[in-house]
């Protein structure tokens, strides 16, 4: 199979949620671009440091496959998690409090922009071990069994992921023993700088996939409507007990894939013509075509994102560095 890096055709069709459902979600996608584009700002001034992975571009992938779930599944993912943990409940100012390293921040300030985890929410990191949340997600779905609990591990990871061991590893046992684990991938066909057609012998992911015996199927990740339709059937299907289940999103970031990378692998047309498929501009249209949206309620919930992202930035600035005497604090010795 020939991978195509050109943008999938626009979606069609009309939206069929209600007016403030349709907002709920929009209104996630801006918080988290603005986010990201204000760490990427901070990041350039020397506020945020270590490595960043930014989210712009994807921003349709965690929003819709994240309102497909319950409070009380469970969420694996990877560096480039910002958004999933904003998605799932964690507040702004202490995602920004923890990728500034303050001791406010939602892991102390010791995970920082990789490292994201807040067990309230069920958010079990961020991982910067390329495929290190698979067998995580696999442990959490055994765990959930064995305890009888009506709880399902949704497990992100990128295409890159796919070449790790890890993978087959974790989609083998899950299948074995029927876990309710959801393994969402999300394809930006890109694993850092290496295309993904230079990596996979076979780029059709879902056949990787289906080879473990669970279903398998692929979505175009930059449109909203198609992410949570399909995360929803997803995730009826794991909670009833069938297994493991598989969902490629197609996706792609707009930026490069860390605030440390050149970026001299792709063309810029080519990123240009996926940016004409934007998530959020091209939700916003069809909700605008269909009535359903504004552009003075567009630009409201665009305010209320800056503003947001200022509060945020300022609870950041304002936090403490953890004390040096508390720096061997759980870390232990047998």
């Amino acid at each position: 199979m020939t991978i195509d890096h050109h943008a999938p055709p626009p979606p069609s069709g009309p939206v069929s949620w209600d007016k403030d459902f349709a907002h709920r979600l929009l209104a996630d996608m801006v918080r988290i671009r603005r986010m990201e584009e204000k760490s990427a700002e901070l990041y350039g001034a020397g506020q945020i440091r270590g490595f960043l992975h930014l989210y712009i571009g994807e921003e349709a992938v965690a929003v819709g496959a994240l309102h497909a779930l319950a409070a009380a599944d469970n969420v694996v993912a990877t560096y480039r998690e910002h958004g999933h943990a904003l998605v799932r409940g964690l507040l702004m100012a202490s995602i920004m409090a923890e990728m500034f390293g303050k001791s406010c921040g939602c892991a102390r300030g010791r995970g920082g922009s990789m490292h994201l985890f807040d067990a309230k929410t069920r958010l079990f990191g961020g991982n910067a071990i390329v495929g290190g949340g698979l067998p995580l997600a696999t442990g959490l779905g055994l765990a959930a069994k064995m305890r009888g609990e009506d709880r399902i591990t949704a497990c992100f990871f990128g295409d890159g992921a796919v070449a790790e061991g890890a993978f087959h590893e974790s989609l083998n046992l899950a299948a074995l023993w029927k876990l309710p684990v959801l393994f969402c991938c999300e394809n930006n066909l890109f694993g850092m700088g290496t295309a993904i057609e230079r990596a996979e012998s076979q780029t059709d992911l879902c056949v990787k996939a289906a080879s473990y015996d669970m279903p398998a199927r692929r979505v175009d990740g930059m449109d909203i409507v198609a992410v949570h339709a399909a995360m929803q059937q997803a995730v009826q299907c794991v909670r009833a007990g069938q297994g493991p289940a598989f969902v490629e999103f197609q996706t792609y970031r707009f930026r490069a894939h860390s605030m440390f990378d050149a970026e001299l692998y792709r063309q810029k047309a080519e990123v240009e013509e996926w940016k004409a498929r934007g998530p959020i501009h091209t939700f916003s249209a069809r909700l605008k075509a269909e009535g359903k949206l504004t552009e003075e309620e567009f630009l409201s919930l665009d305010a209320a994102a800056c503003a947001e992202v200022a509060a945020a930035v300022a609870y950041a600035e304002a936090g403490l560095w953890e004390p040096v005497e508390d720096l061997l604090k759980d870390v232990h010795t047998p």
